[in-house]
């Protein structure tokens, strides 16, 4: 009800919803979490970057400050968390910045970047004051948000019909033997628009060190199930420890996880996990034990119908900028 009332005081107007003078991309879910956001984001900048001078704006999750913070050499998951920090390292020279308010975030950005032209928004689907001009949602192939129920019932956060706020949905976490005829079925049950696009997407895990024969997995994300059982298909003997999503690691979990791992050859640890024992002792403990399990989106051949949209979009709105621009 408390979710109906205020998408209701938005639709009718009645709280405020403000437009930015540039493209921005919103890539979203309507769960809380386990679809993938923060590797699906690092694909579209990555499909972008050389193209666009572009930014990427997010609430960060889990971080000790508050305001407008933009990543730098002294940056760390405290100041700007955890996902933002890996993006940050990953890319780092494609701005990275971090607020409440992402209104706020875009002004501060075009302020500091003159020659901006596009923002990519990390978990903005929710944050109704911006109009974003292109969303992009997420939703996994094993839990539909059609599946699902909002929560303590369910996964989801917000009302299944959020979705039409969607020009593009992705079907994440697609299994390796997905067959166009799976592809038909979810087609046909999520029943989208005329102008709403759906891609699919896979998941792809670096290959494990030779070493790796019995792993301990640490890991604080949102579903740690499908990390395991990946791990398993080639380390049957792999056991994990697994904490809440974005947990701050403590003196006593790093004890606890550091006496654990003198049973097990490697302990294998997500990137975004990696960026909050950064900030422990705990990589120095492990020392060569400690390998980061990477992970990348493989959209397959629906990687280039989705950059063509993006493309598209922001060229469209940069178009209708030159054309309004008033002559000197």
């Amino acid at each position: 009800m408390g979710l109906s009332i205020r998408h209701r005081l938005f639709d009718d107007h009645l709280l405020p919803t403000h437009e930015v003078s540039i493209p921005t991309i919103c890539i979203g879910n309507l769960a809380v979490g386990g679809t993938g956001k923060t590797p699906h984001t690092e694909w579209v900048v990555q499909q972008l970057k050389d193209q666009y001078t572009i930014a990427v704006l997010s609430r960060g999750y889990g971080r000790k400050t508050r305001g407008f913070r933009m990543a730098d050499h002294n940056s760390n998951s405290e100041i700007i968390g955890d996902e933002p920090m890996q993006i940050h390292r990953k890319f780092p020279d494609v701005p990275v910045a971090v607020c409440e308010n992402r209104v706020c975030g875009i002004r501060q950005l075009q302020r500091m970047i003159p020659d901006l032209q596009a923002v990519i928004l990390d978990d903005a689907l929710q944050h109704r004051s911006i109009t974003c001009g292109l969303v992009v949602l997420l939703t996994a192939a094993n839990n539909l948000y059609i599946d699902d129920h909002l929560l303590p019932w369910g996964r989801l956060r917000d009302l299944k019909r959020r979705h039409m706020a969607a020009h593009a949905v992705i079907v994440t976490k697609c299994p390796e033997d997905f067959k166009p005829i799976d592809k038909r079925v979810i087609n046909n049950r999520l029943q989208l628009s005329a102008y709403q696009q759906l891609y699919f997407s896979k998941t792809e895990y670096e290959a494990l060190p030779d070493s790796c024969k019995r792993p301990l997995i640490v890991c604080a994300i949102a579903q740690p199930d499908d990390l395991l059982q990946h791990i398993r298909t080639m380390c049957p003997r792999a056991e994990m420890m697994a904490f809440g999503d974005h947990h701050r690691f403590s003196k006593k979990d790093v004890q606890r996880i550091a006496d654990a791992a003198a049973k097990f050859d490697t302990v294998l640890i997500t990137e975004k996990d990696y960026e909050r024992l950064l900030l422990t002792p705990l990589p120095g403990l492990l020392g060569d034990k400690l390998h980061v399990v990477r992970i990348r989106v493989n959209m397959d051949s629906d990687g280039p119908r989705l950059k063509k949209q993006l493309t598209a979009y922001i060229n469209e709105q940069i178009r209708k900028a030159s054309k309004n621009k008033p002559d000197k």
